[in-house]
Parts: C-alpha cells; sequence; structure tokens
C-alpha cells in the first residue's frame, strides 16, 4: 500500500490536487513535502497532531518531510480560519515560540543526517523587496479568484474585515512553495482543509514560476463525537509541551476519549497497524476500556517517550486499578499487559483520616515525609526544590501547596520521589 493509500486508510485525507500525479510523485523513495507551522504560541497542541503525524507517515515511508516555521509569515498572520485580525508579534516572540516548536516536532520526526528538515521561512521572506516581489510574483495572482477563497471570503463577510496586511497572505504561503520547490525540491504541500486556497495558490505559483507540476494534500479537521474541536477540553487547550500539560493530564485525556472515537483516533494518532485498529470496532464496556488505555499509552509514548508512558500509566493504575489488556487486543502495542498488581511494581498504600483534608488541608511536604518518601519534612522540601517530587503525575514547584479533599482522585492521590519511588495515600471510609 502506498503512503497516500495509507493515510487516506487511516482518515487523514480530505482533499488532494493531480490525485493520480501525486500517487506517481509519491512511488519514489526520498520525495520531498512539507507542512508550515505558524509560531503564534511556544508550544503545539494536540490539535496539530494529524499534520505532525501526517509528516511522520511521510518519513516512515521513506520520504523526507520538511517542517517549515513561519518566522516571517508568523509577522503577517493567517486569516484562515480567524474572524478577527490575529495579534501582531514582536521578532522576539517569535524567535521564542520558534524555539518551543522545534523543540516539540523534534520528539516526532528524525533531523539526523537530512532525514527531515527544520527551516524558517523568515530565511527567505524577510529579505524580498516590495516592487521586485509585486512584479514578480503578484503579477500572477487574480484578485477575483482570491476573494472567492474561503479563508477570504469569511473575513470579508465579519464585522472585523480583512486588513490588507493579511491579504498579502496567500502571496507569501504560495511564494514559500516555489521557493522550496527551487531550493529544496520539494514539490509537495500538505495542511489543515482550511488551507486548500492557499495551497492550492502554491501550486498554482509553481507551475506559473517555475515551469513544474506540484502537489496538495489537505486533511480534515478534527472533531470528536461530542461536537467539539480536536484538543479542546473544558479545561483549554492539551498541549504537547510537558511542562503546560503534564505527560499524566496527556494520558488522562486520551484516556478519556468518547466510546464512539476510540477506532478513528488509534488509526490518527497512533502507528499501530490498522488491521489491528480496525478490530477494535465492536468492542465495549471493560474491552473498549482497555483499548483507550492502549491509545492513550501509544500517544503519549510519541510524544513525551516511552519511559513518561510509563509512568503516566503506573500513576493512572495506581488511582482507578489496573486494567487487565488481553494479549490479542492491539498485540503491537508496548503497554504493560496483565491485570495484576506486579504492574504498578507493587505500589506501598498509606490510608489517612479524611478530616485531615478538609479545611486548608496538609503540606504536600509533609505528606512526603508520612509516606516515607523523604527522611525528614526538610528532605521533603529539598525534593520539591530540586524538582524531583510529584502529586498525580505532575511536578511540584511549592514545599508548602497545600493538598486537600479535591486533590484526591477516587479517594485516593499518588506521591513520586524521583523516577521510580510511588506512594499512594488513600482516605479512609
Amino acid at each position: 500500500m502506498s503512503v497516500i493509500e495509507s493515510l487516506r486508510d487511516r482518515g487523514f485525507v480530505d482533499n488532494t490536487t493531480h490525485e493520480e500525479e501525486l500517487a506517481a510523485y509519491l512511488s519514489t523513495p526520498g520525495r520531498r513535502c512539507y507542512i508550515g507551522f505558524d509560531p503564534t504560541g511556544s508550544s503545539l497542541h494536540v490539535g496539530h497532531l494529524v499534520t505532525v503525524m501526517a509528516l511522520c507517515h511521510m518519513q516512515r515511508a521513506g520520504h523526507c518531510p520538511i517542517a517549515l516555521v513561519g518566522g516571517g509569515t508568523g509577522m503577517i498572520g493567517d486569516p484562515s480560519g480567524k474572524t478577527e485580525m490575529r495579534q501582531m508579534l514582536t521578532p522576539e516572540i517569535i524567535d521564542e515560540n520558534k524555539a518551543g516548536l522545534r523543540s516539540q516536532l523534534s520528539r516526532f520526526l528524525d533531523f539526523s543526517d537530512e532525514k527531515a528538515f527544520l527551516l524558517d521561512n523568515a530565511d527567505w521572506l524577510t529579505g524580498l523587496e516590495y516592487i521586485p516581489f509585486l512584479r514578480e510574483v503578484g503579477r500572477h495572482f487574480s484578485v477575483n479568484r482570491m476573494v472567492k477563497a474561503e479563508s477570504y471570503r469569511a473575513r470579508l463577510d465579519s464585522d472585523e474585515g480583512l486588513s490588507f496586511i493579511e491579504f498579502n497572505y496567500m502571496l507569501l504561503q504560495a511564494y514559500d512553495f516555489y521557493e522550496l520547490s527551487r531550493s529544496h525540491n520539494c514539490y509537495l504541500q500538505m495542511g489543515g482543509s482550511d488551507q486548500w486556497g492557499n495551497i492550492v495558490a502554491g501550486v498554482d505559483l509553481v507551475r506559473r514560476k517555475g515551469g513544474e507540476t506540484a502537489f496538495g494534500v489537505t486533511f480534515p479537521l478534527i472533531m470528536t463525537a461530542s461536537g467539539i474541536k480536536m484538543g479542546k477540553t473544558h479545561k483549554g487547550a492539551v498541549w504537547l509541551d510537558p511542562e503546560r500539560t503534564s505527560p499524566y493530564d496527556y494520558y488522562q485525556f486520551w484516556v478519556n476519549t468518547d466510546d464512539a472515537d476510540v477506532e478513528r483516533f488509534l488509526a490518527l494518532f497512533t502507528f499501530l497497524p490498522m488491521a489491528e485498529v480496525k478490530a477494535v470496532a465492536g468492542l465495549s464496556g471493560a474491552e473498549l476500556n482497555a483499548a483507550k488505555a492502549v491509545l492513550a499509552f501509544e500517544a503519549t509514548a510519541l510524544c513525551h517517550g516511552h519511559e513518561a508512558a510509563l509512568e503516566a500509566y503506573k500513576s493512572a493504575a495506581a488511582m482507578f486499578g489496573v486494567k487487565k489488556i488481553a494479549e490479542s487486543l492491539l498485540p503491537s502495542s508496548t503497554i504493560p499487559r496483565g491485570g495484576d498488581a506486579s504492574a504498578l511494581d507493587s505500589v506501598p498504600c498509606l490510608e489517612v483520616e479524611t478530616e485531615l483534608f478538609q479545611g486548608e488541608g496538609v503540606p504536600v511536604f509533609k505528606l512526603f515525609a508520612l509516606a516515607g518518601l523523604a527522611a525528614s519534612g526538610g528532605a521533603a522540601r529539598k525534593l520539591i526544590r530540586q524538582g524531583g517530587a510529584y502529586i498525580n503525575g505532575e511536578r511540584l514547584d511549592k514545599e508548602d501547596r497545600l493538598v486537600v479533599e479535591a486533590d484526591f482522585e477516587g479517594g485516593e492521590i499518588l506521591l513520586r520521589a524521583g523516577k521510580k519511588r510511588y506512594h499512594r495515600i488513600a482516605l479512609k471510609g
């Protein structure tokens, strides 16, 4: 199966240009493709994962992905999918955000030995001269066609309107495609469905200015079964940055996937074989919950590494019990199997009176000393200051943080000192 057929089978593909020619193009290994990431924040979130995973699939199929950070276009702002003008970013903020995106993308893609590239369009956009750019690039664009693009049309109909600086965004993104085709032999651009107009403009510019055939692929906007955008929760976005969304919370996000989304999300957000993923269809009850645990484990391992996924799994098992995962269920997953307590490395448990955690609560350093994870209150404070103390999978940064009854999930909290020392605190009664 070709990579584009595999992506389609997994639910990635919304639209393509030149379908037959694209398949022929990708039949040769080493083809280069790219997706742009605007540095509007210091972290990507789960809503970006479809594009990130698509680049990963391309690399695994023997092609060379390019992650293009929009240091240049980030100074303009993409109007696609927005009802109002984006906030203008300073070069300093863009540089800071770019560093965060580089770090996160490097967890998914192998950038060694030119197996993938991480580029910044500021390298060629910020040096453009306005009059030559209009003569060489602007002349290939029809305003009549541009205003018909969905991203522009929605803004033109809004109260905010469309600023002139945003109107130029399509030209700049199209120029990115032309520049990458010229300098990196890249002839495939991918992106979300809201980027269709910009991608087609780039395909057209490569043909008009470079005399070459280029291709575009878009991905659908992923909505959950409850009808909200992927990655949005009542607490806000689910970030790939572990400082903003801890690996434990990231794991819990996937565990709480709606029953109707499990098979689809396994296809999109893991690399488990599709034959195994399709076997999930029709599961219910405990078996479906076990499949959610596999989804959470695999997604967390991809984003934060195997060790972090294992810690999140142990934390969740200590809080809510060990899920028995049959050997036959998604067998390619590396999640711990079985349902006995050994999966938790025999996490000890201390029962305490509920009344202690009512009212003001108990300082967390005292709990670490009480549980034997620190030799004394002073040693517990030092552990917290050094960043080695965790509660429910989240690193502690305050020695005197008060633990109250609301912190207990299912009547328990999980303390961790360092990487491997765990202790449960359970409420009596």
